[in-house]
């Protein structure tokens, strides 16, 4: 009896590890879930569970979530799920664009102002995040302020391990 009361002691709290699931719903209503060790998403859809694509995904709440390889990087639901603290309100909510937008300048950042990298991992996402910010501008009563979008464009500048600069990538422009 005292060595399965020792067994039991000595176990890992299974509790522990659900701590932080995540999951949301896409546009068309497939359930999107991040496991909290490995940052892996998987869509699941119709009782069928797969790996969720790569790419920028706009989730029925209206928030945005990237992937990279199968891996989701955090946003802010993530975040708060697993009990981080979320960002304070950003300095940029309600900031009138002037010139070009954040995503704008992500899609060149990335892809190239040529379009010379138009075959990088990144460049396809940012330009789901464009076409999100543009959206979300057209559909705005003030077209000039920045979205919710435009501030993940921000913040994805900072990743810039996967955002990666089209001059880092060594790619070289032939005219």
């Amino acid at each position: 009896m005292t060595r399965l009361i020792l067994l039991i002691l000595l176990m890992p709290p299974v509790l522990a590890f659900s701590a932080g699931n995540w999951s949301s719903r896409l546009q068309n209503g497939a359930t999107v879930s991040v496991d909290p060790a490995t940052n892996r998403a998987t869509i699941t859809r119709d009782g069928v569970t797969s790996q969720l694509w790569d790419g920028a995904h706009r989730m029925q709440d209206g928030s945005i979530l990237i992937t990279n390889h199968g891996v989701a990087i955090p946003n802010e639901s993530i975040l708060e799920s697993r009990e981080l603290q979320p960002p304070e309100t950003e300095e940029w909510q309600g900031v009138r664009i002037v010139g070009t937008s954040p995503c704008e300048k992500l899609v060149r950042r990335v892809c190239g102002d040529e379009n010379q990298c138009k075959d990088a991992e990144a460049c396809s996402p940012s330009r789901q995040l464009l076409e999100m910010e543009t959206g979300e501008r057209n559909a705005s009563k003030n077209r000039g302020l920045m979205t919710y979008t435009s501030g993940q464009c921000l913040k994805a500048t900072n990743h810039r391990e996967f955002f990666t600069s089209c001059a880092k990538a060594g790619v070289t422009v032939t005219k």
